[in-house]
C-alpha cells in the first residue's frame, strides 16, 4: 500500500497545492455501461499513448471540497450540482454521463477512505476533492473514445489566496480570449483553462490576482476571470454577466439564492465594461476562494481603472460570504438543503 505516513501539516500554513493522500476510486465505462467501483492508492493512471484526452481533449472535471464543521462534522456541498454540471460538460464533448447516485456514492468514498486528510476547523483549510472524466480508449482519428475512466482524488488545500478574505486587483485582458460564444466555455474541460494560463501569468507578473476576459465577439461585456465567475453590486442588487461563453459556476448560482434571500435584487445580463464605474462593490467568485472581493481592476490597453469598496470588502460580499460560509461549515442554519453530511467519519 502506497500511503503518505510522513503526513503532519501545520494547518495554519498549507497552501493551495497537490499533497499525496492515501487513496482515490475509480470507474471505468467500456463496452457501454458502467463497471465496479475500484479503490486505488497508486497516483498514476495506466492508459494508452493513443487515448483521446491526450489527443482530442476528451477530458473534464469537477472541484469540490469537504468541510469540517465545529461540530466536527463533514460536509459536502451541493454534490448533485457537480454531477449535473460534468454530465452537461459530457454531453457537449461527447462522453457517458456519470450517474448522479454513482458521482455522490464515490464522492463520499473517497473522503471516508481519506478522513485523516480533512483540516480541523478554524484554519480556513479544507479537502479539496476532484472528480476527473477522462476518455483513455486509443483512438487516431477525430473521434470519440471507446473507453472512459471516472475517477476521484482529493487533497487538503489551505486558502486559495493567501489574504483569505481580503479585496485583491485584478486587470482586463484584451489580448487574449478563454472561449468562444459558442465553444466550450460554458463546459468544465481543460482547454480553457489551458487557454487562460498565459494572460493569468501576464496578470500575475504585473502584480494583480487575475484577469477578467471581455466577450470574443466585441470585446464589449466583461465575461469572467480564468477561473472564477464575476459579479457586481449596486443599489442592492446582485448582478452577474449571461453569456453562452461563461462556466456556470455553483458557487454564484448559491450567492443568487442567498441574496435573493436576503432582500436583494438579482440581475443576470451582459454588463458593458463602462458599467464597472457604477458598482460600489465587486467580486469573483467559485469554488476554490468562494468570494474574492475585488478593490480595483484595470484597462491597461484603455489607462481606465475601476475602484470598488475602498480597499475593503464590502457590507453585502460580506454578508454573502458569511452566510455561504456558514452554511458551508454548519454554522449557519441550512435552509436550502445544500449539504450534505459524510456519515461514519
Amino acid at each position: 500500500m502506497n500511503t503518505n505516513n510522513d503526513f503532519n501539516p501545520d494547518w495554519s500554513k498549507i497552501g493551495f497545492g497537490y499533497i499525496k493522500t492515501d487513496y482515490n476510486v475509480r470507474c471505468y465505462h467500456r463496452n457501454g455501461k458502467w463497471g465496479e467501483i475500484e479503490i486505488s492508492s497508486d497516483e498514476n493512471i495506466n492508459m494508452s499513448m493513443a487515448a483521446t484526452c491526450l489527443h482530442y481533449g476528451q477530458e473534464a472535471f469537477e472541484g469540490m471540497k469537504a468541510y469540517r464543521g465545529k461540530d466536527g462534522k463533514v460536509r459536502l456541498f451541493r454534490p448533485e450540482e457537480n454531477a449535473a454540471r460534468m454530465q452537461s460538460t459530457s454531453r457537449g464533448i461527447l462522453m457517458p454521463e456519470v450517474p448522479t447516485d454513482l458521482f455522490v456514492k464515490m464522492t463520499e468514498m473517497v473522503v471516508k477512505l481519506n478522513a485523516r486528510f480533512i483540516p480541523p476547523y478554524g484554519y480556513g483549510a479544507t479537502l479539496y476533492i476532484r472528480p476527473l472524466l477522462i476518455g483513455v480508449g486509443p483512438t487516431v482519428g477525430v473521434k470519440p473514445s471507446p473507453e472512459y475512466l471516472f475517477m476521484i482524488f482529493v487533497t487538503p488545500v489551505g486558502p486559495y489566496f493567501k489574504g483569505g478574505f481580503a479585496t485583491g486587483d485584478f486587470m482586463i485582458t484584451r489580448k487574449y480570449d478563454r472561449s468562444a460564444p459558442l465553444g466550450t466555455g460554458i463546459y468544465k474541460v481543460g482547454g480553457n483553462y489551458a487557454a487562460s494560463l498565459r494572460a493569468n501569468k501576464e496578470a500575475h507578473d504585473l502584480g494583480y490576482n487575475g484577469e477578467f476576459y471581455l466577450d470574443a465577439k466585441e470585446k464589449k461585456y466583461i465575461d469572467e476571470a480564468g477561473a472564477a465567475n464575476f459579479f457586481g453590486i449596486k443599489n442592492d442588487t446582485y448582478i452577474t454577466p449571461q453569456s453562452t461563453s461563461i462556466l456556470p459556476s455553483i458557487t454564484n448560482k448559491s450567492l443568487i439564492q442567498i441574496a435573493e434571500s436576503l432582500g436583494m435584487k438579482v440581475e443576470r445580463r451582459p454588463i458593458p465594461e463602462e458599467e464597472l464605474a457604477t458598482f460600489e462593490e465587486a467580486g469573483a467568485c467559485g469554488t476554490a476562494a468562494v468570494i474574492s472581493p475585488i478593490s480595483r481592476i484595470d484597462d491597461p490597453e484603455t489607462g481606465k481603472s475601476y475602484t470598488f469598496g475602498n480597499g475593503k470588502p464590502g457590507p453585502w460580499s460580506e454578508k454573502l460570504y458569511n452566510k455561504l460560509r456558514g452554511i458551508q461549515y454548519g454554522t449557519e442554519p441550512d435552509e436550502f438543503g445544500w449539504t450534505t453530511i459524510v456519515e461514519g467519519i
